[in-house]
């Protein structure tokens, strides 16, 4: 992208709206066109105003900044908060990022990169990264990119244990092998028998009856989903 990026922030504390400033203006991308304390005052200024993308404290009075983000509906968001516990929600609404408070120069930079790659993506490409189901942990983001694999639950066959990259394992709670699917991007992810849907991305070798993953697993591949399979190595 040629052009710079231009942004409009909101924190409702002028000290860290002034910090906010002056990192966004030490980098190169971006542009800040206006900076407000009033949520109110940016709901009904921003609608005038020209711009690719905000920066959105979360606590408010007012309105909050993830009441402001359905607002905006269509714009790229990233929140900036103290506290942890708003990032399930932040991105449940398709935030970009979340920064946690004091805000680093560095980490800031990460965010807006994000930015420009969902800028410059076409609209296919666009498409969540994540989904947000309830675990033995409570409710988690589940990042499509750290997806190894899903399998039946040892416990209760009512659930799934998934397989992070990281050796993780998260079990889903009362959830069907058709529902999961519908969650995961097509492309990326397969059945492979009754029991497993692996990511395409985890496959390291295979045979017309078996398949290794990355974690050197060994999985059974059916003849009833074998051409799905095979038809996703080719995309």
């Amino acid at each position: 992208m040629n052009t710079k990026l231009r942004c409009l922030l909101l924190d409702d504390e002028l000290p860290g709206l002034t910090y906010l400033r002056m990192l966004c203006e030490q980098i190169s991308e971006v542009e800040v066109v206006r900076a407000f304390n009033d949520p109110i005052k940016f709901v009904e200024e921003s609608k005038n105003l020209d711009f690719d993308f905000c920066i959105l404290d979360i606590e408010m009075p007012g309105l909050s900044g993830l009441e402001v983000a359905r607002i905006l509906k269509n714009k790229p968001v990233i929140f900036t908060s103290a506290y942890k516990e708003y990032a399930a929600e932040a991105f449940d609404i398709d935030a970009v990022d979340y920064v946690r408070k004091p805000i680093e120069k560095v980490r800031l930079e990460k965010a807006i990169q994000k930015i420009v790659s969902q800028l410059n993506e076409s609209p296919k490409e666009k498409e969540k990264q994540f989904i947000q189901l309830n675990t033995n942990k409570g409710k988690a983001l589940l990042s499509f990119s750290q997806l190894i694999q899903v399998t039946n639950s040892s416990t209760d066959k009512r659930d799934k244990l998934a397989i992070l990259e990281t050796g993780e394992e998260l079990v889903l709670k009362n959830i069907s092998f058709g529902q999961l699917l519908s969650f995961l991007p097509t492309k990326e992810f397969c059945r492979i028998n009754k029991k497993d849907v692996i990511a395409m991305r985890a496959v390291k070798f295979y045979s017309h009856t078996n398949i290794s993953l990355i974690n050197n697993q060994v999985l059974t591949l059916s003849d009833n989903f074998k051409n799905d399979f095979i038809t996703k190595l080719r995309l």
